[in-house]
């Protein structure tokens, strides 16, 4: 029987004795929840857990593309196609695209994410050409500008990854966690790019049909947990690794809220994590916003029990909320004088 160790993190700022730090960021832990797929969930205290779960539990997330994550980040949404599900066709012209990236950064973006095909629900899938068509170009002009910060492709092609990184793209957000394109994590390791797995089951076009799980947290992490060691076979460490459950990428709501329940299981891969909920179809039918920047509050507060849970990083349309968001949350919780306290 294989146990699975979720952290139950905690982010007062009242020192607790015994308390680890989880991922080296900003949640402490003193307890865990054991699961597994044959018996009932049980709590245990931290010294029941095994010293190698411990160590990869508590040790520091290396920094990503220069970010550390040792607090949260954000991940900008730029979208360079006519279709995506929220702003498809809005900034896939190289001056609407420049002056987004531009905004982005200036609202308090720590890295920005490009991607050319739409991977909505029901998307079909777009020619390699026209993707790096839409992508490497638009990567090379933003390099070429005064923008410093780290580029993120959205891709799950080998080839249009290639092309990115020539261009100045520092990161691979693949959302098949290397189950579309074999050759992708062969490039990945041999150009040094860090690597974001996303879990998804089946193809945009037909992912939402009838999506089906045993336990829907566990054999998601399993998946990730496979995709993460196919990467370290190839050469890629786990400080070049980030995971992401993968909100609404083969899943119906009740998937999605079981993994954002007890998403810091997914502290266990050693890697740090990325969510994704932005504007996606399940904020809207559970807060009962509209489309578009309607959702952005919405979406901010499932970011925020993100953080709570430690997650280090948001992939976000909506900049400037979620910015004020991490900014009232650390200041009102003690996050940031509390971490200093524990240095």
């Amino acid at each position: 029987m294989r146990t699975y160790y979720r952290p139950i993190p905690m982010a007062d700022p009242a020192f607790v004795p015994g308390a680890k730090p989880l991922a080296g960021g900003w949640c402490r832990f003193t307890h865990l929840e054991c699961l597994s797929r044959e018996n009932p969930a049980r709590i245990i205290p931290i010294e029941a857990v095994p010293p190698d779960v411990l160590k990869r539990l508590t040790a520091p997330r290396a920094p990503i593309a220069g970010l550390s994550m040792d607090r949260p980040r954000i991940m900008g949404i730029l979208n360079l196609t006519p279709d995506s599900f929220s702003d498809g066709g809005c900034y896939n012209s190289m001056d609407a695209a420049v002056q987004r990236a531009d905004e982005m950064l200036g609202q308090g973006a720590d890295l920005l994410d490009l991607g050319g095909e739409s991977t909505r629900p029901g998307a079909v899938e777009v020619a390699v050409e026209v993707e790096i068509e839409r992508t490497a170009p638009i990567i090379a002009a933003l390099k070429h500008s005064a923008i410093t910060a780290p580029i993120s492709i959205d891709t799950r092609k080998s080839l249009v990854a290639e092309a990115a990184l020539v261009a100045g793209a520092d990161v691979i957000n693949d959302i098949s966690g290397l189950a579309f394109d074999p050759a992708l994590a062969d490039m990945a390791a041999r150009t040094g790019a860090i690597l974001i797995l996303m879990h998804s089951r089946g193809l945009p076009a037909t992912m939402q049909d009838d999506p089906c799980y045993d336990h829907v947290l566990l054999d998601v992490y399993d998946a990730l947990a496979d995709s993460v060691a196919l990467a370290e076979a190839t050469g890629i460490p786990r400080t070049r690794i980030m995971v992401d459950p993968g909100i609404g990428f083969g899943k119906r709501d009740p998937h999605n809220l079981a993994l954002l329940h007890r998403i810091s299981l997914f502290h266990s891969l050693g890697c740090a994590i990325l969510l994704g909920v932005s504007r996606k179809g399940m904020i809207g039918r559970l807060s009962g916003a509209g489309m578009g920047m309607a959702r952005g509050p919405a979406s901010a507060t499932v970011g925020l029990w993100a953080l709570g849970q430690g997650v280090q990083m948001l992939r976000v349309h909506d900049i400037d909320i979620h910015r004020q968001m991490i900014s009232l949350w650390g200041a009102a919780s003690g996050t940031n004088r509390g971490k200093k306290e524990q240095a």
